[in-house]
């Protein structure tokens, strides 16, 4: 091991992690709600919408990122849509991750008991405010496990990002490997560069977890 070379070459990861992280989290939060939205037009059964969201999530989860990635990238601009690599990474990790984060969102809600959405109607509560305040809280907390789970998948799927020519962590790493042979520095760094972004990710969902089940949710 060239502790040497690990050494010369962490300003290179520190900035392939940035890449990594800051538009994964872009990816992550709008994948949040746009499977929120698909979960809320299919529960609540609303017209057309509700078959549109079926659809996107069965495609989305039944087609790889990377090929979703080479459709944005190369496909798109064959019709005359061109797109720069940064949008392409966080609109093709919203496709991906939104189907997973409406799968994950309607078990939370089909896991609430009807009673709880008519004892708010009963306490004159609208139907907007039922959802807000009895029946997503509820829905979350039962569904934290499930969308912690897909938050470290989505980050782990950037790995993708390198076929666009960004320089995230897998590009930097191809980079050193080929410029330089020391495949096994490389590498090294690279399961240390990830381990450094999901472990408090992982942390953090232990602990939202664990306090959602003091707190009486989630059981």
């Amino acid at each position: 091991m060239d502790w040497t070379f690990i050494l010369e070459h962490v300003p290179d990861y520190l900035g392939g992690a940035w890449v990594t992280l800051r538009f994964g989290l872009y990816g992550v939060g709008c994948s949040m709600a746009v499977g929120l939205l698909c979960c809320l037009f299919r529960f609540f059964r609303v017209p057309v919408l509700r078959v549109i969201a079926r659809v996107y999530v069965e495609l989305s989860r039944n087609t790889p990122l990377l090929v979703q990635l080479f459709f944005l990238y190369a496909g798109l601009p064959r019709v005359g849509v061109k797109l720069s690599a940064e949008a392409c990474a966080v609109i093709g990790l919203t496709f991906l991750g939104g189907g997973y984060m409406a799968e994950a969102f309607r078990s939370g809600l089909d896991s609430v008991e009807k009673a709880q959405k008519e004892a708010g109607e009963c306490l004159g509560l609208k139907g907007s405010q039922v959802i807000r305040y009895v029946l997503l809280p509820q829905a979350a907390a039962t569904a934290a496990p499930a969308l912690f789970a897909n938050v470290i998948f989505l980050i782990k799927e950037t790995s993708m990002f390198s076929v666009l020519a960004m320089m995230d962590l897998m590009n930097v790493a191809d980079t050193l490997r080929t410029g330089g042979g020391r495949t096994i520095e490389v590498l090294f760094m690279l399961v240390v560069a990830y381990l450094v972004i999901l472990l408090p990710v992982s942390a953090a969902a232990t602990l939202v977890e664990r306090r959602l089940r003091y707190a009486g949710f989630g059981h």
